[in-house]
């Protein structure tokens, strides 16, 4: 899976000479937690709410309620905003892209095209667009532990067993304990009722039991 496939194309953006409080009301009516910053076309910063939140006068100001919007009004993004953007391709590997968020300490990362902001991808992107789908989560079904059947041979006589009983599968995810040398696997399926592949899974030597989804 690409960034692309999960980004969130057709980014709202604002100019550095936005006001702070113009940002902020962008972001509250968008439900945004960020917005890129674009002059002529080219990316020059990020503004997040984390950073808007840290401007903002505090109640203990000394400050009018007029003065204070007085100083929103007026002062540009660009005196807050952060210019060291990571940013990738639209054809970068989401792996590539989780690692280097991970690596920067992101929640965000803004996709380029040709110098062009084209699209945003945040760490919920990843979390709800792939994490969600890879574990099979609100899927229906039931998921099987088979202990110690992650590896090559065991695994192919586990797959027989679902392939007899015509199970078809959701997820299949192989285990590494930090305590044994095999490997566990899960196994998703669609079904609700695997007693008679339970029954046959036992009867091959395997330990099973049912997880909760």
């Amino acid at each position: 899976m690409l960034v692309k496939d999960v980004m969130t194309a057709n980014v709202v953006t604002i100019t550095s000479d936005t006001s702070l409080a113009d940002a902020k009301r962008i972001m509250e009516a968008h439900k945004f937690q960020r917005l890129p910053v674009v002059d002529k076309g080219k990316l020059k910063g990020v503004v997040t709410e984390k950073r808007l939140e840290k401007v903002s006068p505090s109640e203990a100001t000394s400050l009018t309620v007029w003065e204070v919007g007085y100083l929103l009004e007026k002062t540009p993004v660009s005196k807050i905003m952060a210019k060291n953007v990571v940013t990738v391709t639209p054809e970068m590997t989401v792996e590539e892209g989780l690692a280097l968020a991970q690596t920067n300490k992101v929640g965000a990362l803004v996709v380029i095209e040709a110098g062009k902001v084209i699209g945003i991808v945040t760490t919920n992107d990843f979390f709800y667009k792939i994490a969600n789908k890879v574990l099979g989560i609100g899927e229906p079904g039931t998921r099987i532990f088979i202990l110690r059947g992650g590896e090559g041979p065991e695994l192919e006589k586990i797959l027989g067993h679902f392939n007899k009983h015509e199970m078809k599968i959701v997820t299949i995810h192989v285990l590494s304990p930090p305590d044994q040398e095999k490997h566990d696997v899960v196994v998703h399926v669609t079904s609700k009722d695997v007693k008679a592949l339970l029954k046959d899974l036992r009867a091959d030597g395997f330990k099973v039991a049912t997880r909760s989804r």
